[in-house]
Formats: structure tokens, sequence, C-alpha cells
């Protein structure tokens, strides 16, 4: 979506690697280095991992204090919890990370095809957003609204670790990530299930509110000053706005995920 819809200001620009939400953890790998290990930090979303079967943890680091939560809101871990001091985990994240006493090392969880999906449903698109607390958001938004996937592409993507992880809140555990290779082809599978695919674009010719949707829908959003690239508004098989009422125009794209969802969500019930 371009930038008038999301933000007032044009984001000024940083030296790669100056902005503190795009830091690597340290002990954060790319996803392409073979056997690499998911870091998760924090409460909701360590105990949402050892709550997931499908999640296979690694190594689990908890403080005294967290491994005493653990037992008090009953929650045995498949493996007993090394118990470490508050400031060895901290050593092994950025500065301003939260971890609540706990860290754990886990395998990856599997990317479903497009062709294994749900339908009907609604699915998120993501063209490119980068930044991974806008990720996490959007994952725990499309938790609440019951979306049954997220659609990333390969590159151009955060790493489903650390910092998303925490910013979705568990989320991860419950909303599948799908990845494709290339997002025009991955929207065209879309569209051989019978998806609606609609781009959400500040110039788009329709109201998002008053578009007749109907499920299984894909909901696509463009990053945060880029919008939707050609090659993705193209693929779209409708375009569509977010009218505002107020004096400021302009949304988070998490908080713009969260206002199509739900006026889709609405769409889609009164059908």
């Amino acid at each position: 979506m371009r930038e008038r819809e999301w933000r007032s200001k044009p984001r000024p620009q940083r030296r790669p690697g100056g902005h503190r939400h795009q830091r690597r953890d340290r002990h954060e790998t790319r996803s392409d280095e073979i056997g690499a290990a998911a870091i998760l930090y924090g409460w909701h979303t360590v105990t949402a991992a050892l709550a997931n079967p499908a999640r296979h943890i690694r190594r689990l680091l908890a403080t005294e204090n967290a491994v005493r939560r653990l037992q008090e809101e009953g929650i045995t871990p498949p493996m007993a919890p090394e118990v470490v001091r508050p400031d060895a985990i901290a050593a092994r994240l950025t500065p301003d990370a939260v971890h609540q006493g706990l860290l754990a090392e886990t395998d990856r969880l599997p990317s479903p095809a497009i062709e294994d999906l749900a339908a009907p449903s609604i699915v998120l698109v993501l063209d490119q957003i980068t930044d991974p607390h806008n990720v996490g958001a959007i994952l725990r938004t499309a938790a609440a609204f019951a979306v049954s996937a997220i659609v990333i592409t390969a590159r151009h993507s955060p790493e489903a670790t650390g910092v998303l992880a925490k910013s979705a809140s568990g989320a991860l555990e419950v909303v599948p990530i799908a990845v494709v290779q290339n997002l025009a082809r991955g929207l065209a599978a879309l569209k051989e299930r019978g998806f609606l695919v609609v781009g959400l674009d500040s110039g788009g010719p329709d109201d998002l509110a008053a578009l007749q949707m109907q499920a299984p829908l894909a909901l696509v959003l463009g990053a945060e000053g880029k919008g939707l690239r050609q090659g993705t508004r193209a693929a779209c098989d409708r375009l569509a706005r977010l009218d505002l009422p107020g004096a400021i125009k302009s949304l988070n794209v998490s908080n713009a995920a969260a206002l199509a969802l739900y006026i889709a969500s609405q769409a889609i019930g009164r059908a």
C-alpha cells in the first residue's frame, strides 16, 4: 500500500543495520542454513511453542522464577529446562529484548504449500514487509481473526524467530506461514483454488468497506513506503483502499491489516 495510507510522513532512510528493529539476534541464523534453529523468547511466545505438538524443542533455558511459574501454571515442558541466571539469557539477545526468563531453541515450523491452505477461508499475503515487529503484530491480529495462513516471499521477509515471534505473542504457533519463491505465481495459485485476491492500495478504485467479498479471500498488503509492487498489483483481482474519516489518513501496516480483516470478516458474514 502506498505511503500516504500508511504514514503521513516518509520514513527517513537509515543505513543498513542502523535501525534497532532490523538488528539480528546474535544467535539467529538465516533460514537457508541447514538445521538452523529458531530462537524464541518471552513468556507467551515460549509457552505457546511448548504447547504446540508440531514444534520440536531443542533446548530450553529458564530462570528459577520462570521454572517456578511454569510449575504453578501446570506447564510441563517436553524436556527439563536448563536453569540459568537472567543475564545468561539477556546476553544472547539484543539489549531491548524482554525475555521474561524463558528462551527456547527450536526447529522451524514447516511451511504449507498454497495447495494445502484451508478453503473457504481468509489468508493474508505480505508483499515484502520486512519489519519483524510489523509482521509479528500482523500474525497476532491474524490469529484473532482466525486467518488460515499468511503468505510471504522467501526473500525480503523477516525470519520467523526472535523479534517476530515475540511480537506475535504466541500466534506463530497457530497461524501457518506459507513461503513462496515468487509472489505473483503464489497469487495465481490462490486464484486457481478459487480465492478472490484483493490488494490494499491507497489509490485503489474501490472502498474496501463497499466491496463485495466472499470466502475464500486473500488480502494483499504492501510494505510501508513502497506499497504493492507493480507485478503484485497486476496479479490482484481488485484493488481497494481504506477510507478513514479522521484528520489523519495514515495507518501503520499492522493496524491497516487489523482494520481490513475486520471489514472483510463483516462482509463475508453478511454474504
